[in-house]
Order: structure tokens, then C-alpha cells, then sequence
């Protein structure tokens, strides 16, 4: 009896891991790529011209890759003195990836808009990843009166020793932030 217990379990245990997709290769390589970065920060420019984004082109921008495994890393995004923002990506359990705005106020409680964010729909690249918006933020974003938001897409590129971009796209709204990977920044900047 313990033996048709044991293989029912291993049966079991088995066809849970069939079920679940095997990451795409492209995905593989941009996690990676993330992760050959943890523990550096970057400083940072807006490369387009969108006048809404006047106060973020104006200030100092900086990632830190920080909080890297295999299946999450998290990268707080610092917008002059406000720390407010950590972008997360992560694996998710249909394969693919997951970007999520994790949003805190200075006491660390979730603030305003919070954990709205996008899974992708391809196997992307090994340096870009697009995550169309999820049915969550949609929800989110109408109760929160910021509809417009209800079709943003945003991508991430990471170009190890060159680049990393952050993107936003929706309808007559694009915001691209670059970060320069060719200089670290030290702990003095």
C-alpha cells in the first residue's frame, strides 16, 4: 500500500510539472542578463520629448539592480529624491514574464496606483521584453480614475554593456528612460 502511495505521489508530483510551460530560451537570456547586473545602479536619461514628462527629464534618475534570482528581480527606480518606485519582474506560471510597479510611501505601505503592471504575450528577445497590460491593472486603473492607462504596454531592453531602456506606450503617450551600463555607478554618487 505505501508503494502504490509513493508512485501515485511521484505520478502526481510528475504531471504538475508537465503542466507547466518551459520558458522561452529569448526569456532565459534577458533573465539573465538582469541578473549579470544585481547589486549595480545606473544613473539615467528620458530620450523622448513628450512634455508630460518635463519633471522626470529634469531630474536625476537612477536603477539599482537589486533583489536578483533566477525567477524575480526587483530594481528600484529613484526619481530625484522620490524612491517611491521598484520595478519587479518575475517569472509567472504560464511561462512567461511578469512587470509589475510596486509603488510604496516613504514608510514602505503600498501608495496610490500600486503593483499595476503587464505579462507578456511572446517569447520576446533576449534583450527586449514587451508586457502588454494586465486585466488586474485594468481594474485597477479604471477604479482609480486613470483609464487612459487601460491600454499601456511596456517594455523593458537590457543590452549588457550598452543599455537598459524602460518603455511606455499607449495611444499618443511614449516614455523611453535609458540607463547608461557602460559606468556604474560607485556608492559615493
Amino acid at each position: 500500500m505505501k508503494q502504490i502511495a509513493v508512485l501515485a505521489a511521484a505520478v502526481l508530483a510528475l504531471s504538475a510539472c508537465a503542466t507547466v510551460p518551459a520558458p522561452a530560451p529569448q526569456q532565459e537570456a534577458f533573465m539573465a542578463s538582469l541578473n549579470a547586473l544585481c547589486g549595480q545602479r545606473f544613473l539615467g536619461r528620458v530620450v523622448t520629448t513628450d512634455a508630460a514628462d518635463a519633471d522626470f527629464a529634469a531630474a536625476r534618475l537612477v536603477m539599482h539592480v537589486r533583489d536578483c534570482s533566477a525567477d524575480e528581480v526587483r530594481i528600484p527606480f529613484w526619481v530625484g529624491e522620490d524612491r517611491s518606485r521598484t520595478w519587479v519582474i518575475s517569472r509567472n506560471e504560464d511561462g512567461g514574464l511578469t512587470l509589475k510597479h510596486d509603488h510604496r510611501d516613504p514608510q514602505g505601505n503600498p501608495d496610490g496606483l500600486h503593483w499595476y503592471g503587464g505579462d507578456t504575450t511572446s517569447a520576446g528577445t533576449a534583450n527586449r521584453q514587451a508586457f502588454p497590460v494586465d486585466d488586474f491593472s485594468i481594474e485597477l486603473f479604471t477604479a482609480g480614475n486613470a483609464s487612459v492607462s487601460t491600454t499601456n504596454v511596456w517594455a523593458v531592453e537590457v543590452h549588457p554593456g550598452r543599455v537598459y531602456a524602460y518603455e511606455l506606450r499607449r495611444p499618443n503617450r511614449y516614455l523611453r528612460v535609458e540607463f547608461d551600463l557602460t559606468r556604474p555607478l560607485t556608492q559615493a554618487e
